[in-house]
């Protein structure tokens, strides 16, 4: 296996593959509903794309409102640390922007990947595309 890369995605030039990895991810293994995944914000959204060599393997994006979401890996790269490569970078573009304490909606069965990042469970468990999920923050 090569190294994982993480890089900023340019939305309309690297919307295949982002689609690609969260269509398999969330649309296909989680039967989120297809207009559910695609909710508009993607455009103002500052998107990253996880590589091993040039085939993007993961992705993730940060809203202006510093909010992460849509963090998905492809399930044979699921547990390569490819998530902790998407969720350092996604916090470090955060603090460029100036964004201290980021915030997620994760689903509870993710919460403790978030949480050993540094995130805290700030909600009680809600229903968000049939799936349970609770709101984090990054307190730093």
């Amino acid at each position: 296996m090569n190294k994982i890369s993480v890089r900023i995605a340019e939305w309309h030039r690297d919307y295949s593959d982002i689609r690609r990895i969260r269509e398999a991810v969330f649309v296909t293994e989680q039967a989120v509903p297809a207009e559910q995944e695609w909710d508009g914000e993607d455009d103002s959204a500052v998107h990253l794309l996880a590589c091993e060599g040039d085939f993007a393997v993961g992705t993730a994006r940060l809203t202006a409102l510093g909010e992460i979401g849509r963090v998905s890996v492809l399930r044979d790269w699921r547990g390569l640390k490819v998530g902790e490569a998407l969720l350092a970078a996604l916090i470090a573009e955060a603090r460029r922007r100036g964004i201290e304490q980021p915030r997620l909606t994760a689903q509870v069965q993710a919460c403790a990947f978030y949480e050993r990042q540094g995130f805290e469970i700030i909600s009680d468990e809600f229903l968000e595309a049939g799936i349970a999920h609770v709101e984090m923050i990054l307190r730093s």
